[in-house]
């Protein structure tokens, strides 16, 4: 059943080919055509290099040969199979009969409709001739009197073109003798465009027949000519006429032959002057105009093209160089722009008449330093601003600054960095996101400018630090602030530089690195040869350590201040004749004094304690000089030897204690700066004792003073044990250098303290 089912659709398949073939042979008068169409491709005669096709196969060929193929039938076929080779061979003859029959109703209509159409053709020729014949006597007749006409008006004919030739040249001679009236007309109309051509016109006739009857003629318009000549150089030479009225007069004085190159170098200094003023106020209208003067120039003068380059090129010159001196007031980006693009858009107008000159190109390179320039400048003033901000707080330095004065210069500072570097980038927004075609081009090197820009500046920024802290004597070369003396450099400006490094490090430089990423990607239109424009973990390292050196820098200078008036103030007394301490020593007072001046300075511009040093569980001498064991068993002995015995048992003593670290790293700390301050003074103070030779009293006064300091300096600092440890190693070294050191007792040294706080107690509420 498969077999049978699958078999249906190829004889249909066959039977619709077959259909096909016999439609093509019939309609084909090629009978070669009509057999090869209907011979398929298997069934067709083989050509003489295919191989030989099988005579079954060939019975719908032109070479078909019924005796072979009965033979070859019965050869390769038995009883049955030539039953059904019968049987189909019928069935096929029987449908191609239905075929040819479906074939003849179908064009039956065709043949009948051509049947009818042929009919009706020699039904309407007939009397076609007769029309025919008629139409051809018709057209043989007017031929016939339209050849009588031309013959009687041959001589009329002649006759009137002669006079038609006359009347023509009545008009040319009546021209001539009119054209001194017509020159004089126009003169009065000022249309010397058309006197010049009516005597152009004429003028051939004048130079052939000017000597005869048309002398007067000729004469008269000469006269007027030179009239017209005159008015031309007149209109030539007014500076009211616009420049296409002048153009115009030279036009018409070289079509009269007139000289014109003498006229070449007058009329180049006026343009020089009509661009001399459009320098001074350049304006949308006034390009044009030189545009149309430069063409009409071309025109008119055609070898003058060099000096108006010249010209040209002289011009956006200077009003280049006019932009490059207002970027010295630090203009906004937005007027350079402005500026920018008004010059590009008169470049090029301008390149439209004169390509020669290569405006575009120049604009374009001169652009290109113009806005690199801008943007050093920009950043130059940037800097000059951050310096005044700093130095204008400490310009009074001697004078006495209000208590919030210090905090308030702080944040305005901070604010001048970090607001002023935003304000830069939204400058710079402006630069790569305009729309001209300038613009456009630079894109990429603006980029790289703007970045290389602020590594260049904050590097020169610390470097302008460091002069105004004096600890650079090399003047900045971009600096014009003069009026900090470096060696007058306050105190307190080195320390709020020093906060300005660390505010620069953690806040501005990552601020503008994320903007530098967000906004200004791409660049790369430089070479990378040295590394990325702009390095911000390089700016980062370049801040933290001039930060820690200006940290620093302020506790040496101020300890160098402290110890210059404690080195004055302590060596003023005769140690070794000193009485017996009534009160505390005047340098205390002073000691205290400068340090209360470095807690204020401190505590405006520093943050808040972040980490406390508590050394108090120290294996160190942390007990006060009331509880020493050796201050009391001195007091128990009453000769110089026996204390001497001990203070050598003290030293011994301490060379099996335990080291403490007294100067600990610097941090950016109100506790830290105050706490290394008081260290450093007190270590001075410690040298200064070992240089001096104390009898008992100055050794009892020395004894009270650190005593005193013990206790005053404890609301400053909360490493006591550090302070407490220096204290004592000051009392130690007067004990060293005293012919007879015996101690205070308590109740005394107790008594002159209570009194000296006491008397500080009431002077502070005097003061309120």
């Amino acid at each position: 059943m498969a077999t049978a089912g699958g078999a249906a659709p190829l004889a249909m398949d066959e039977k619709a080919r077959r259909t096909r073939d016999l439609l093509a042979s019939f309609y084909n008068t090629d009978p070669s055509a009509a057999a090869g169409a209907a011979a398929p491709a298997s069934l067709a005669r083989p050509s003489p290099t295919a191989a030989p096709a099988s005579p079954l196969d060939s019975i719908n060929s032109t070479s078909f040969d019924p005796d072979i193929y009965m033979n070859v039938l019965v050869q390769q076929s038995n009883l049955e199979g030539l039953l059904q080779r019968h049987v189909k061979m019928a069935a096929e003859i029987k449908n191609l009969d239905t075929d040819l029959q479906m074939l003849v109703y179908e064009n039956y209509n065709k043949f009948i409709s051509a049947t009818d159409t042929i009919k009706r053709m020699k039904t309407n020729i007939v009397g076609m001739e007769a029309n025919m014949d008629q139409l051809l006597a018709k057209i043989t007749s007017v031929q016939s009197k339209s050849d009588t006409v031309n013959t009687s008006l041959f001589d009329k004919r002649e006759n009137i073109e002669k006079l038609h030739r006359t009347r023509n040249l009545l008009r040319k001679v009546q021209f001539i003798y009119d054209l001194p009236t017509r020159l004089n007309k126009c003169i009065k109309t000022e249309a010397y465009a058309d006197a010049v051509s009516f005597f152009t016109g004429v003028k051939p006739i004048f130079e052939a027949y000017g000597d005869t009857s048309f002398q007067d003629c000729k004469k008269a318009s000469e006269e007027a000519m030179d009239l017209v000549i005159q008015h031309l150089q007149a209109k030539l030479y007014s500076d009211s006429e616009p420049i296409e009225a002048r153009a115009e007069a030279v036009v018409l004085l070289k079509q009269l032959n007139f000289p014109v190159d003498n006229l070449k170098s007058n009329l180049l200094e006026k343009l020089e002057d009509c661009l001399l003023n459009f320098q001074n106020e350049p304006t949308q209208a006034s390009i044009g105009d030189i545009s149309k003067t430069f063409r009409a120039y071309l025109i008119i003068f055609p070898d003058s093209e060099r000096r108006l380059i010249e010209l040209t090129q002289a011009l956006f010159s200077n009003r280049y160089e006019s932009v490059r001196e207002n970027l010295k007031k630090r203009i906004p980006s937005t007027d350079l722009l402005a500026m920018l693009r008004s010059l590009w858009e008169d470049a090029t107008a301008i390149d439209e008449v004169i390509p020669e000159a290569a405006l575009p190109a120049f604009s374009l390179e001169t652009t290109r330093d113009i806005i690199r320039q801008h943007i050093a400048t920009v950043f130059l003033h940037l800097q000059s601003e951050i310096s005044e901000a700093l130095v204008r707080t400490h310009s009074t330095s001697n004078e006495k600054l209000e208590e919030s004065q210090l905090q308030t210069a702080m944040e305005a500072s901070k604010i001048k960095v970090s607001q002023g570097c935003i304000d830069l980038l939204q400058e710079f927004h402006h630069l790569i996101d305009g729309n001209i075609e300038l613009l456009v081009k630079l894109r990429d090197l603006i980029i790289d400018w703007v970045q290389e820009g602020f590594q260049d500046f904050f590097q020169k920024l610390d470097g302008h630090f460091h002069v105004l802290s004096g600890r650079s004597k090399k003047k900045s070369q971009e600096s014009t602030m003069d009026s900090v003396q470096i060696d007058k450099v306050p105190t307190v400006l080195v320390l709020m530089l020093a906060q300005l490094c660390v505010y620069i490090e953690q806040t501005t430089v990552p601020k503008v690195t994320e903007e530098l990423a967000s906004s200004f990607f791409g660049g790369g239109a430089r070479s990378y040869e040295y590394g990325p424009p702009f390095v911000p973990g390089e700016i980062c390292r370049l801040y933290r350590s001039s930060g820690e050196k200006f940290l620093h820098h302020y506790i040496n200078m101020k300890t160098q201040k402290i110890s210059k008036l404690l080195n004055k103030r302590f060596t003023t007394p005769v140690w070794i004749k000193h009485k017996e301490p009534r009160e505390v020593n005047m340098f205390v007072d002073l000691l205290l004094l400068e340090i209360n001046g470095v807690v204020s300075e401190v505590k405006q511009i520093l943050p808040g304690i972040v980490r406390r040093h508590r050394h108090s569980d120290s294996t160190g001498s942390t007990t006060s000089s009331r509880s020493n064991p050796m201050r009391e068993d001195m007091l128990n002995r009453s000769n110089t030897h026996r204390a001497r015995s001990q203070f050598l048992e003290n030293h011994l003593a301490k060379l099996f204690e335990q080291k403490m670290e007294i100067f600990t790293k610097v941090e950016y700390t109100q506790e830290s700066v105050i706490c290394t301050v008081l260290k450093l003074c007190l270590k001075s103070l410690q040298e200064f004792v070992r240089l001096q030779t104390f009898n008992r009293s100055g050794f009892q006064q020395i004894q009270l003073d650190m005593e005193f300091l013990k206790t005053s300096l404890k609301e400053f600092v909360d490493d006591e044990a550090a302070i407490s440890f220096l204290l004592k190693e000051v009392n130690n070294a007067a004990h060293e250098r005293c012919l007879d050191p015996i101690p205070l007792e308590p109740p005394i040294l107790d008594k002159l303290i209570n009194a000296k706080l006491a008397k500080i107690k009431e002077e502070n509420s005097n003061m309120w």
